[in-house]
């Protein structure tokens, strides 16, 4: 179904042209009921819409909008195991990683959930193994330091967990490579004792140049070490992949491969065997508390009515600024320190996810589809980007998200936290008047010719969107919830915009161009098959 022939799009389009006449400062006035009324909750996440340009008129219009583009069916679909992703012929079913109980979950007629569970449960036999000090390297001595090698969502969705929930970590030391730049990895060795470092090469095919490059040089790093046992490789690599046949050729002990499907997309892995070194930074137990947020969450997607439905809601207000006013991107304002990873793996989810122009059927598309997703922790981004959010031409929307506790916090620096994440979103919407900046530099001394030259300057127009998320806290489950609610968002948005939303061949493109320059660079190769431009990149490259 195109959107844009539906009469919710209509209705939305004839709706935008006034949807900034009437501030949001006025909006409020005239309804001091409206913060409580937009506002809902579920698995520990407040979510306070307020402060968005609409009104009762223009959010059911937008829950119209994803009611006729058939969300909750093909969210159902989703659910029961449908090949979703018909580019590719795959069932899509990251939630099936986190379902609890025992229930069942089918693809083509097979349950998943006992080849589900047995994996996990290796995992964290592996990962209790490694924390206890039971596994031991090829010295005999205990593991200190993880290194997990992959890239996107093999790298992205276990760092940024990581890095969140590091305040409660007790097992091992992480440390994360997915560059290929050999500063990544030489820097992340650098003081790590071979006999104690342990390697998590996650690669579903074994087979990303990206990975294995850095795996041969971890590879070699450790044979050096070991005076060229390669016996040592078995008890400092293990692999997250499909391919046994090259995971054993590396040298790693098949009994330490852990699998997973492909119904699992990458950014959508962190829940699988991919969330290994998560297990081993936190341990099973809290690794479970991360599956059961996620899974709460699953269920308020597919239970809760539209109107209170976390998702649903912060998807269609998404629309309703990428297709009716206008705006290109989308901030991601994380005021906890530890979720400073947290823009990066959200802008992998989203733009890899939607970032399409094609509908599910092949025709081209003439709307906005996905936006671009960008920000960094809100703190210091107030010192930053925070001034072209206040005062710059685009309309951007922001979400803050801030936990209300986290273990080790210190009082005083949590009130000021706050305060700072508060007083942005409200800045944001009200902005300052020029009879406001007047008075305030009046009060100053400032008078005559120079007061009236520097007011443009200082005046605000606000009416700015913003959604504030409050988490209760900063743990294992209300992470699991967080990240859930955005996989879910995501997938409301690429429903009604038409779209699949879990294949990405854009990535591809790029590796295979890639594969055929690297040959060109080592000599094994013509690039008389490339672009003027890239003749000229690759001649230079070698000259140099």
């Amino acid at each position: 179904m195109n959107p844009t022939l539906t009469p919710a799009w209509q209705t939305l389009s004839s709706m935008a042209a006034d949807a900034g006449s009437t501030h949001m400062r006025e909006l409020f006035q005239v309804d001091p009921q409206r913060a409580t009324r937009y506002a809902t909750q579920a698995c520990g996440i407040h979510l306070d819409y307020s402060k968005n340009r609409i009104n009762d008129e223009v959010l059911k219009a937008l829950l119209a909008l994803a009611e006729t583009c058939q969300v909750a069916a093909q969210r159902d679909a989703m659910y029961a195991g449908a090949p979703f992703n018909n580019t590719e012929g795959r069932a899509v079913l990251h939630i099936a990683l986190r379902r609890q109980g025992d229930g069942s979950v089918l693809v083509d007629g097979q349950d998943v959930m006992p080849g589900v569970r047995e994996v996990r449960q290796r995992c964290y036999d592996f990962a209790t193994r490694v924390r206890s000090g039971a596994w031991l390297g090829y010295t005999g001595l205990t593991i200190t330091d993880v290194v997990n090698i992959g890239i996107g969502g093999s790298d992205l969705g276990p760092l940024m967990v990581c890095e969140a929930l590091k305040p409660q970590a007790d097992g091992p030391r992480l440390h994360f490579v997915s560059n290929v730049d050999s500063a990544q990895i030489v820097g992340a060795l650098k003081g790590l004792d071979p006999a104690r470092t342990l390697f998590i090469i996650a690669s579903k095919t074994f087979t990303t140049i990206e990975t294995l490059t850095n795996a041969r040089t971890a590879r070699q790093w450790l044979l050096d070490a070991a005076g060229g046992d390669e016996a040592a490789i078995a008890r400092h690599f293990v692999a997250v992949s499909t391919n046994r046949e090259k995971v054993t050729a590396f040298g790693i002990d098949p009994d330490n491969m852990f699998g997973f499907w492909d119904w699992v997309g990458g950014r959508y892995s962190l829940w699988s065997a991919i969330g290994l070194p998560i297990m081993i930074a936190i341990g099973p137990q809290a690794f479970d508390e991360l599956l059961r947020g996620a899974y709460d969450m699953d269920e308020h997607f597919r239970t809760a009515p539209f109107a209170q439905n976390l998702p649903v809601l912060l998807a269609v207000l998404g629309i309703w600024y990428v297709n009716f006013l206008g705006a290109r991107s989308q901030v991601i304002a994380p005021y906890n320190q530890t979720l400073h990873r947290l823009p990066a793996f959200l802008q992998q989810l989203d733009m890899e996810s939607n970032g399409k122009g094609v509908r599910r059927e092949g025709e081209r598309i003439a709307y906005s589809t996905g936006p671009v997703i960008w920000g960094e922790p809100g703190i210091n981004g107030q010192h930053a980007y925070f001034q072209l959010l206040h005062q710059g031409t685009a309309l951007i929307p922001v979400d803050f998200i801030l936990a209300l506790r986290q273990r080790g916090t210190l009082p005083n620096h949590q009130r000021t936290l706050a305060a700072s994440c508060f007083a942005q979103s409200a800045a944001l919407m009200r902005g300052k008047t020029a009879d406001e900046v007047r008075a305030e530099l009046n009060a100053r001394g400032m008078s005559g010719d120079a007061l009236e030259a520097a007011i443009p300057h200082r005046v605000f127009s606000g009416n700015r969107p913003s959604n504030t998320l409050l988490l209760e806290a900063l743990d294992p489950y209300h992470l699991g919830a967080l990240v859930a609610l955005y996989e879910h968002k995501v997938f409301v948005q690429g429903a009604i915009w038409g779209l699949n939303s879990f294949d990405q061949w854009g990535v591809e493109l790029g590796k295979q161009l890639a594969s055929g320059i690297e040959a060109v660079l080592a000599g094994t190769a013509d690039a008389s098959a490339y672009d003027a431009s890239t003749q000229a990149l690759i001649a230079r490259s070698t000259t140099s």
